[in-house]
Formats: structure tokens, sequence, C-alpha cells
């Protein structure tokens, strides 16, 4: 079966700045002191109009935000904000993003501010080996973040570990594909005490659905639409250390805004794109291939069995990986 994504004329990212005060002339920093290897972009993508920062003096009130309790006192101190977008079509990405991103970061350390990216609901760092846009772009660089959440009327809040057969009240959803013209990715009905291997799973399909999306753009320029597979094969150069075994993802066009798992306890259901109806595939839900036999837990745990230590530090007791995976 085959999933349609239409792609748009143009994307829109957008980063913010919010600082007490600010002290120096937007026209004459950017894109001028701007450095680092993106000044060329810059330079060129602000004299198209494709980016474009401007300056609110307003204070800048987040909506839906995960930020930390010492992020949200500062910006209770900021006054002002400054917004960065960028504006281009998506066979643009990510050089668009990463240029609007390494404006945002210059901004952000002259005037002591902080860097929020409202599409993952996050503040980024700004200091330190984090201070400047790296060359070079990674999924991992703070693109993504997770929205993680259990069912209300759950058996074993926050989470029993003894209890990962029969638990099913998990939902992980990704935040930040959208930027990518993608749908975001979502697993939901694994035990609250797999986490860990829920998200670590996520991040490595992301990873793969990024990388291929980013290699039709590029090579289809004009493209209105793509179509991919609902089967991913996921190999181990896709994992986190280039190893595993290989395995299959079904990928499944899924409502957000409801879920699928057939309870009567609520969760609230984060919006990840136009509202329903529209034809739009705005959320795939991630789970076992086809045929498989085991619980998603069992398909869960047997995804992580063969990582690293680290990724694996809950005890799944899943049968043997090689079994399940071959379902």
């Amino acid at each position: 079966m085959k999933i349609i994504l239409p792609l748009p004329r143009t994307l829109t990212s957008l980063f913010v700045i919010a600082m007490e005060h600010l002290s120096f002339d937007l026209g004459s920093f950017v894109p001028w002191r701007v450095g680092g290897p993106h000044k060329k972009a810059v330079v060129s993508a602000m004299g198209s109009r494709s980016l474009t920062v401007t300056h609110h003096a307003t204070p800048w009130k987040p909506f839906g935000a995960a930020l930390t309790d010492d992020d949200r006192r500062r910006l209770r101190r900021t006054k002002q904000h400054i917004v960065v977008s960028a504006t281009a079509p998506p066979h643009r990405l990510p050089v668009s993003v990463q240029a609007a991103r390494a404006v945002a970061r210059s901004l952000a350390r002259t005037c002591d501010g902080i860097l929020l990216d409202p599409l993952i609901g996050s503040a980024l760092v700004t200091c330190g080996g984090c201070a400047t846009e790296p060359a070079d772009f990674s999924l991992g660089d703070d693109w993504l973040a997770w929205d993680v959440q259990v069912h209300d009327d759950a058996t074993c809040p926050p989470w029993d570990p003894a209890d990962t057969a029969v638990c099913d009240c998990l939902r992980v959803t990704s935040r930040g594909l959208r930027r990518f013209a993608l749908p975001e990715i979502t697993l939901d009905g694994a035990a609250c005490a797999h986490n860990l291997c829920a998200t670590n799973l996520l991040r490595t399909v992301a990873h793969r659905l990024v990388t291929d999306h980013l290699a039709y753009v590029a090579t289809h320029p004009d493209a209105t639409e793509r179509q991919i597979d609902d089967f991913l094969r996921i190999q181990p150069s896709d994992q986190p250390d280039g190893t595993g075994l290989p395995f299959g993802v079904q990928l499944t066009p899924y409502d957000a805004d409801t879920g699928e798992l057939g309870r009567t306890g609520s969760i609230r259901r984060l919006k990840v794109g136009p509202a329903p109806g529209t034809g739009q595939v705005t959320c795939l839900r991630v789970g076992p291939p086809s045929g498989f036999t085991g619980s998603l837990n069992d398909w869960l745990c047997a995804t992580q069995a063969t990582h690293h230590a680290t990724l694996t530090s809950i005890d799944c007791h899943a049968p043997d990986p090689a079994q399940v995976l071959a379902a």
C-alpha cells in the first residue's frame, strides 16, 4: 500500500528570541554580523526576502511549550522578542531552516536572549559548544522533540515494570517533522515502562524518513506529492550505533486527536496538522509489520534488544530478537 504525502509549494519555519531589550539595530546586524558556515545562505535568503527578521516590543507568550522552570523564570523577565522566519520550497531543505536558526542563534547570543523553537516547544542552548549552528545537518541537533503521555485511567501510573505484558497506556509523538513536509509519527499503546525504548524507536524511524525525504525533494524540486510505502525496512545503518538486526515497521495514517486504543480514559491529543477532513496525512502510527503475532511490547523491545546497553536499561523480557523481528 502507498501513502500519498502532499508537498506544499513553500514551508515556513519560525524561531523566537525573547529578551529584556534590544540594544542594537537589526538591519546592521543581519546578515552582516552572522558568521559561520551559513553566512552565504543567510545573505542570499535575506536578499530574496525568504528569510525575515522582525522585532516586537512586547513579551512573547508561549503556547504549549515544554519549557523548564528556569526557562520560564527567564522568560517572565523578558519584555520584547524577535521572530526569525524562513519561507522556502521543500527542495531548499535543510539549508533554509539551518540559515534561519543560525541567525536566531547569533541574535540570542548577542542580546543575551532565550532562543525558542515554537514548533518543538522547547528552548535551545545558545552558549558553550552549541552557540553556533553546526555546519552539517543532523536531525539529532534539536530539530525534534517528543510528546510523551500516559492515559489518565492507567492502572499503573506512572509505571509498573512488572506489568508490561498488559499495560498499554503510553503514547509518544514526535514534534518537528512538519518542518520537513512530513507527517508527525506516533507510537500508541505500549507499556509506560518502555518510554525510553519507544522514543529510541521513533527517533530511528524519524531519521530514516527525513533522510529519504530530503533526498527525494532535492532530486524532484517540482513534485507536488510523494508516495511512500506503508512498510519501512530499518537497516543497521539507520540505527543509533550503526549495528543491530534489521526490522520492519508498519506505517498507518493516524488521527492524533482521537487515538485508536479503544480505551475509555482520556488523553490530551497533540495537534499535528490540518483539521480532520482535509484529506492530508498529518500523523503516522508506527507499529509492527503485518503478520507479527506478539504484542506491541514484544516487538518494541526486540527492536531495541541489540542496541547499546544505555538504550536498553529497562528489562523488557522479550523473546529472542531474531525470531521476533523475522515475523
